[in-house]
């Protein structure tokens, strides 16, 4: 056999084992369960372990024993460890992509999130659920959630949500949700005070009176405007000539009363949320109080997502109990 033949022959050969080993992964790759299959294409599309099961709602240590087990089955290491993340071995390159091309022929799991609406008081949000949720969204990130803010009345009547929370009068929930909706729960009662910045104030020289109150700025979240239970401060309000502000948005205000030297009508927990800002009691003869309530709408009540939210919601007030002490 001359040189030239012997080539050709070699050439032809390792072109027959490149086709066999390819093929021999396809079948490899048809034969995976579906399940691993996503955490592995998930695992390397995200370039993440944590990022991957953040994606499929998962716990990153399933994700881990999922891997683990599909190569036990494949009998290689799918992933090779790296300094920024990981990277996919030479076997894991070759079953990604078959997985690829086998992707317009059998569609792999999606597990799809249901769309869960949240109304919550833009104060209640802000100060109390926002970390929370936040958390819940670092965990899960394929969680589908429309988180909608109520900044009065009206939208609380308008809003159509699976979940709502929002601020009422002590002995009843109404007006609520204008929609069916399970038995309202009562998550905490806040008690209202004037508030100031204590960098802004010192202790001997802070107003301990009404008539205090003349030489500082008073601030005032609109949506209390029409809060029966607030009638003592919104009157002292109205009848300011000067020396008043109304704000549409509550981080503004608490911005203007952090910064501004103004006094605002805040719940008694915002000592605990910010330690900057002091409370001044006794200025008041009558107390000014709401209560934080939250309802599940009657069709929403029994999905498995509702009840996570829900969960997080009444966990959330549970553990900061104190603050509303």
């Amino acid at each position: 056999m001359s040189v030239m033949q012997t080539s050709a022959h070699q050439g032809a050969t390792e072109y027959r084992v490149a086709i066999d080993k390819n093929a021999s992964w396809r079948q490899m790759a048809a034969a995976i369960d579906p399940e691993l299959a996503l955490c592995f294409t998930a695992s390397a599309r995200c370039g993440c372990f944590m990022q991957a099961a953040r994606s499929l709602n998962i716990k990153a240590t399933r994700l881990r024993r999922q891997l683990a087990l599909l190569e036990t089955q494949l009998k290689c290491s799918l992933f090779n460890p790296a300094d920024n993340g990981l990277s996919l071995s030479r076997d894991g390159l070759r079953l990604h992509a078959q997985l690829i091309a086998l992707a317009h022929e059998r569609d792999l799991p999606v597990i799809e999130q249901p769309l869960i609406r949240l109304a919550v008081a833009d104060s209640i949000l802000h100060d109390i659920l926002g970390r929370d949720l936040v958390a819940l969204l670092r965990r899960n990130a394929s969680v589908r959630l429309d988180i909608i803010t109520l900044d009065s009345e009206l939208s609380l009547q308008a809003v159509s949500a699976d979940v709502v929370v929002w601020l009422g009068e002590i002995e009843s929930p109404l007006p609520g949700p204008s929609f069916a909706t399970a038995e309202p729960r009562r998550l905490a009662q806040l008690d209202y005070l004037p508030h100031i910045a204590k960098r802004y104030s010192r202790v001997a020289a802070r107003p301990e009176s009404l008539d205090d109150l003349a030489d500082f700025l008073l601030v005032q979240w609109r949506q209390d405007c029409q809060v029966e239970s607030f009638r003592p401060w919104n009157a002292l309000v109205d009848q300011r000539l000067a020396g008043a502000v109304q704000l549409q948005s509550w981080e503004l205000m608490l911005e203007m009363i952090r910064c501004s030297a103004c006094i605002g009508l805040l719940p008694h927990y915002m000592s605990h949320f910010d330690r900057g800002l002091v409370a001044l009691p006794g200025l008041f003869g009558q107390p000014m109080r709401r209560q934080v309530w939250m309802a599940v709408n009657a069709d929403s009540r029994d999905n498995a997502q509702v009840g996570m939210i829900v969960e997080l919601i009444e966990n959330t007030f549970s553990e900061r109990r104190e603050w509303f002490e």
